[in-house]
């Protein structure tokens, strides 16, 4: 595999590079391979998409003869390895410069977990612990390997902004869009339900508008009132008739947003819509024939809800013939860049700057409401650069605070107590907290690992080990 790193020379520049076009493309599903995804470099033009571990051993450093070359100041010779230790793997420094720094601690060594966030001089790569040649088709500009890219669909154009993950979303809209299924989209707050509701929708070929409505949003009888319609006097102020937006989605797509804080009469109602394809709007004795494709999201657990009687196992069956679950932002940090430059090209800023403290900055930030959250943090930057470059200061408080201590060995590593200013609190304990003292600070935080970790004078390290221990998945405690 050395011509998947080494196949490219630039003589101007005197390194060597990556040639993409060896990236074998290989479906997801049959990669096994745990790699390197490159999230963000000054020099990303040059540098791989991704970096497999093909060997026991990966070397990274400046000099041509390591596995892969990040020919910058900042990196040392030889700067670090990434090795094989039974079934993990870890990261050693080689005694760098600037030291390899891994979820913002520097480390000597530190064994690898999926999505952990390494930096290499100025250059930032996620691990991903399978999978990662399919990341290799996907520049950081935007552009894409098309011998190697590891799906095909015929979706050109798209509000859905990614690489490699979101590719594969599109391939299956693409797939299922003109098809009759029903589709459940999950995932957290802001990462784009609603989008990928439309694009399924756009791709239908359904002439029919689409409706949107949140269930969440509306007390149950409003929400069968907007739903299903009524004739004029079916209740007090019923002046007028009311289509209700099952019959304004005819022939198109009704998107049912967070669909798991539906009334349970509702949904009975609903059930009966797509059983019968017909509506009985509210005071009417006639239904109404519909033909609608119905789109459904959200962030909570349907299954655990039906086991706890609050949503039917029967419209369940009926709503979810297709999952399509969108990662949150943390997980595809790789699209970090690509999001940035996109938010700021729509804001009319193509050609604004943007310094690597701020690229540094909002790819170690956890973005707990993921795009929307992102898209919210360019906008203030812009306005607070006022067209100057944006600097880490642009950014909100909290983004940038996931800086705090940088870079800084680890506290256990520590040979003396330092201030807390962020990611060490004075509240600190010796003690391990037990599963039950865990899940109620989980719970607490809604599963911000960086919050726990402050309460507890913890690293985030450190509160992932602990939820290994006891079993413990951090999405069963991230709501809205």
């Amino acid at each position: 595999m050395v011509a998947f790193f080494r196949g490219m020379s630039d003589e101007r520049h005197g390194w060597t590079t990556a040639s993409v076009d060896a990236v074998p493309r290989v479906h997801a599903a049959e990669d096994p391979t745990p790699g390197f995804v490159l999230v963000y470099s000054r020099l990303h033009a040059h540098l791989p998409s991704a970096l497999p571990f093909t060997g026991d051993v990966t070397t990274l450093g400046r000099e041509a003869d390591n596995s892969l070359s990040i020919p910058e100041a900042a990196v040392s010779r030889y700067h670090a390895r990434v090795e094989r230790r039974g079934g993990e793997w870890w990261i050693v420094d080689l005694g760098s410069t600037n030291g390899t720094v891994v979820g913002g601690w520097r480390v000597k060594e530190h064994r690898l977990v999926d999505h952990d966030l390494v930096r290499i001089g100025d250059s930032l790569f996620r691990y991903a612990a399978t999978g990662v040649y399919r990341y290799g088709a996907y520049r950081l500009d935007g552009s894409v390997v098309s011998t190697a890219r590891p799906v095909r669909h015929g979706i050109h154009e798209s509000e859905l902004v990614g690489g490699a993950q979101v590719d594969a979303i599109l391939d299956r809209i693409d797939k299922v869009a003109r098809t009759q299924l029903s589709v459940v989209v999950t995932g957290e707050s802001g990462t784009g339900k609603e989008l990928v509701a439309r694009e399924l929708h756009r791709w239908s070929g359904r002439q029919g508008a689409f409706q949107a409505i949140n269930c969440a949003a509306l007390p149950a009888s409003l929400l069968e009132s907007e739903l299903f319609g009524y004739r004029k006097g079916a209740f007090t102020g019923a002046t007028s008739d009311k289509m209700g937006l099952v019959r304004a989605a005819h022939g198109g797509t009704l998107f049912l947003d967070e669909i798991g804080d539906m009334p349970l009469e509702a949904q009975a109602k609903l059930l009966r819509v797509l059983q019968e394809r017909q509506v009985m709007p509210l005071g009417s004795t006639t239904p109404q024939a519909v033909d609608v494709r119905v789109v459904c999201a959200t962030h909570r657990d349907l299954d655990a809800y039906v086991a706890e009687g609050r949503f039917r196992g029967d419209l369940l069956a009926r709503l979810r013939e297709l999952v399509i679950t969108l990662p949150p932002l943390r997980r595809r940090r790789e699209d970090l860049f690509g999001l940035v430059r996109h938010f700021l090209s729509a804001a009319g800023q193509r050609d604004a700057r943007v310094s690597f403290p701020y690229l540094l900055a909002v790819a170690h930030y956890d973005w707990p409401y993921n795009v929307r959250e992102l898209e919210s943090a360019v906008k203030l930057s812009i306005a607070l650069a006022d067209g100057r470059e944006l600097d880490l200061p642009h950014l909100p408080a909290s983004v940038q605070h996931a800086l705090d201590q940088h870079g800084d060995p680890p506290p256990r590593e520590s040979s003396s107590p330092r201030a807390t200013t962020g990611k060490v609190s004075t509240s600190g304990r010796s003690q391990a907290p037990d599963e039950a003292e865990l899940r109620a600070l989980l719970v607490r935080h809604r599963g911000n690992i960086a919050a726990v970790g402050r309460e507890l004078g913890k690293e985030r390290m450190q509160i992932h080990r602990w939820l290994k221990r006891y079993g413990l998945d951090i999405e069963d405690f991230r709501e809205e």
